[in-house]
């Protein structure tokens, strides 16, 4: 006999803030009258630490650091053992989004090496024959927004082969003068991150002009930590050999879920930083990086 099980939230979105509550019912679809052994809802959150592979065995501290970190844990019970009338059955369920003692409940985030999520699960048990049923449903937490105005930062660069930290043989590169400016370093999440870049002269024409956002994810403890920087997203600005002295502008939106404001805690952190790639047609690459602060407000 068929039957189907469903999770739906009374918001679209799914964002809920620390203190709300988590609203919405469990929808059951089955043809006939279905006999169960009790429907219960269950809400997690979850920090999940990861070790990239240069880091698995240099710190033999590191596996106790890394056990998955519970922000979130409560379960109710929804329906008794009993039974469904055929057609569409809808139970509402209410969950208070609160934190466990002493745990602060962060922000959504899927990163690579730390992901923090929050589920809601519903199981129900059936009889020996019949299997038992369950759904997941993902729900977002933002964090309090903050009541202080965010001070952009905004800072202004200059590339030139002397400016370059990582070269090897300065004197065989060929000349060029970029100039541009971020509009702020200290970003407020939900608006795009902005500024300009002018390329005033160049020997070797220009490939590409790009603008690559980076997660760098810190995992560990104070036997030592585990740095890994990884893409999250690459948008070409400029492509060919743009003209010189013309205003090119950097416009770059925050993915959902794939950043987060700015996250400092005793066994991770997860910072941003931007990078301005200029390609040469020779394949010289060119790269000015600029660290992020994200805030919600």
């Amino acid at each position: 006999m068929s039957v189907t099980l469903d999770i739906r939230l009374k918001r679209a979105n799914k964002v809920y803030h620390e203190g709300e509550v988590v609203a919405g019912v469990i929808v059951l679809v089955c043809k006939e009258t279905l006999q169960h052994h009790g429907i219960s809802l269950s809400m997690e959150g979850l920090v999940n630490l990861q070790l990239s592979s240069k880091s698995v065995g240099v710190f033999e501290a590191f596996y106790n650091s890394v056990k998955p970190i519970q922000l979130i844990s409560s379960n109710i019970e929804v329906a008794k053992a009993g039974k469904i009338p055929g057609g569409k059955t809808e139970i509402p369920f209410e969950f208070p989004l609160l934190a466990k003692t002493n745990k602060v409940l962060y922000e959504t985030y899927h990163g690579v090496f730390v992901n923090i999520q929050y589920t809601l699960r519903c199981d129900m048990k059936r009889s020996l024959l019949a299997k038992d049923l369950s759904r997941n449903c993902e729900f977002i937490v933002h964090c309090q927004p903050q009541k202080a105005k965010v001070a952009p930062n905004p800072v202004t660069f200059t590339i030139t082969p002397d400016t370059l930290q990582n070269t090897r043989e300065r004197s065989s590169l060929p000349k060029f003068l970029i100039r541009g400016h971020l509009d702020a370093t200290n970003c407020v999440i939900s608006q795009p991150l902005t500024g300009e870049v002018v390329v005033e002269n160049s020997d070797v024409p220009i490939k590409s002009i790009e603008l690559q956002l980076v997660r760098v994810e810190t995992c560990g403890c104070a036997e030592g930590y585990a740095r890994d920087a990884t893409e999250i997203q690459n948008i070409q600005i400029g492509e060919g050999d743009v003209c010189h002295g013309l205003s090119i502008p950097i416009y770059m939106v925050f993915p959902r879920l794939f950043t987060c404001p700015t996250l400092e805690t005793t066994n991770f952190k997860v910072e941003f930083e931007v990078n301005i790639v200029i390609v040469l047609h020779d394949d010289h690459l060119i790269t000015e990086n600029f660290p992020l602060k994200l805030n919600r407000v």
